[in-house]
């Protein structure tokens, strides 16, 4: 019986990124990969290594000195269109970006204004990209988004100094939220907190894609908690992705040295150090919840 495969949500193909410096640095290298709708999909590697530059590559977020150099980029709409992400101008892009893929980005403190509460940075949202939308409509969606994330509604008057870490980072996923995209990119979401409140994230992350049903990818250093959540993981090295498979395979039968490297470095709770590979089960998404 022929294996039916998932629907493809966004399609990369050979996409090289270099920083135009002296000399310029080539910080993604022919990097191909495809998300299918619903999944998560796993980014893993060291610092340096070109994940995030890879992420702002996906959705033309990258800045002087990075430079896209070669690739193609299609994004497979729930609408039954292609869009080619390449070849989007400024006011495509407008119209692309929170709308059909969002991104939390790494720090929730410096992705926030400090100085504007969080109801009129929702807000902003609504007037760029649903400039007809009443001030009705848009607190209703906001308080309706922080309901959605576990935040207490009364919270949109606050400014992001009077939260908390994990609750600013629930802020950010709300934001990301907001106009339900089909792709949402998550940039180290659980950077610097600590791990009961990471926990708690992770959770609310599971949750809200079940529910409603959007793509992730998940970049993140922390090899182990990917296996805990992703569908697959992509392992990247030096701007190239040097291992790509189910979560169960990255697990059980890694293929390339340094996949082997990296999860040998996390030390197992029941065995001597490197014997995360070789002991245990992989553990469940039920387990995470």
């Amino acid at each position: 019986m022929t294996e039916v495969q998932p629907e493809a949500v966004l399609t990369a193909r050979n996409i090289s990124i270099e920083y135009e410096v002296d000399p310029p640095v080539k910080a993604v290298r022919d990097v191909s990969l495809t998300l299918h709708r619903g999944e998560i999909l796993g980014l893993a590697g060291e610092s340096g290594c070109g994940k995030p530059t890879l992420a702002y590559g996906l959705t033309r977020l990258l800045k002087a000195p990075a430079l896209m150099t070669e690739g193609e980029i299609v994004f497979h709409d729930r609408a039954g269109t292609d869009i080619d992400v390449v070849a989007l101008a400024a006011d495509g892009l407008r119209a692309f970006r929170w709308d059909k893929v969002s991104m939390v980005f790494q720090g929730a403190m410096n992705s926030l204004n400090p100085v504007i509460s969080v109801k009129s940075q929702i807000f902003d949202i609504f007037d760029t990209h649903r400039p007809g939308m009443s001030k009705a409509a848009k607190k209703e969606r906001a308080e309706e988004l922080l309901t959605l994330v576990g935040v207490d509604p009364k919270r949109l008057t606050s400014f992001p100094h009077e939260l908390s870490g994990g609750m600013r980072q629930r802020m950010m996923i709300a934001m990301a939220l907001a106009l339900d995209p089909q792709v949402m990119i998550m940039d180290e979401p659980t950077t610097a907190l600590d791990v009961v409140v990471q926990r708690g994230i992770i959770r609310e992350i599971m949750r809200l894609r079940e529910k409603l049903g959007f793509a992730v990818i998940f970049i993140t250093h922390d090899l182990p908690m990917l296996i805990e959540i992703s569908d697959r993981i992509a392992v990247m090295l030096q701007g190239q992705i040097v291992e790509l498979g189910t979560a169960e395979e990255i697990y059980r039968t890694p293929q390339h040295d340094y996949t082997k490297r990296l999860l040998s470095s996390f030390p197992s709770l029941r065995g001597e150090r490197g014997d995360f590979v070789r002991t245990g089960s992989r553990p469940s998404q039920e387990q995470v919840r």
